[in-house]
């Protein structure tokens, strides 16, 4: 089987009515992200990070899969399939795709504020102050904040070196280390680009551009590589 490796990116959950702090007003749900998503606003005020994460995990539980997630599940049907993305929502996993590496942590998983690796399921939205681990350090979410390590960028990085077909969905590539990863795409391997706004990245060899949102360009993408 192909080895197809997609990246995706805010643009895709965006369409299941989840905003980012990619937003044209900078902000996050209307917060600055300096004060919700670093080690030091944690430190400052714990309350109001927990509280910020404990609403973004609610919108992504009250959230849906929508037709670009569905459409990629429906890859692996006649390819080897690895999902990568900067989401932090569930939608690809609710979707049907069974392989995802998520690269910024993923919400529905708390995690010890003490040691990054001790990670834990949650059933509810809410992750309470005075919930620890098992090392008696508060839970947090399982997110990656500016300023910590992306532990999945390497293991990303050597999987994009065996892509068969690359496909970018719904991302800017404004975001390091995730935007350097499709450097590591080997020259000769085609690379899908769905967005309604493609990013500038030129200097690449064999890339298809595919302008449109994700709800569109993907699910027709999908249906081209399936014929294939």
């Amino acid at each position: 089987m192909k080895k197809i490796v997609v990246l995706t990116g805010a643009g895709v959950s965006a369409e299941s009515g989840l905003r980012t702090f990619r937003d044209s007003d900078g902000l996050w749900e209307g917060y600055d992200i300096q004060e919700v998503a670093t080690p030091q606003a944690w430190q400052r005020n714990p309350q109001l990070v927990q509280d910020f994460y404990n609403m973004r995990r609610k919108d992504a539980m009250n959230a849906k899969p929508n037709a670009a997630h569905y459409a990629l599940a429906v890859l692996e049907e006649q390819y080897e399939v690895t999902i990568i993305t900067q989401n932090i929502d569930d939608l690809h996993e609710r979707a049907g795709s069974t392989n995802v590496i998520h690269l910024h942590g993923i919400i529905t998983r708390a995690q010890s504020s003490l040691n990054a690796a001790l990670t834990y399921p949650m059933e509810g939205w809410e992750l309470k102050m005075g919930e620890v681990c098992e090392l008696g350090s508060q839970l947090r979410a399982h997110v990656v904040w500016f300023g910590e390590d992306v532990p999945m960028i390497e293991p990303s990085m050597r999987v994009c070196q065996q892509a068969d077909i690359f496909i970018l969905v719904g991302s800017s590539l404004a975001v390091y280390p995730a935007a350097g990863l499709i450097n590591y795409v080997p020259n000769n391997v085609p690379k899908y680009i769905v967005d309604p706004n493609i990013p500038d990245i030129n200097r690449l060899n064999n890339m298809i551009k595919i302008e449109e949102k994700a709800t569109i360009g993907v699910p027709e993408l999908v249906r081209r590589l399936m014929e294939s």
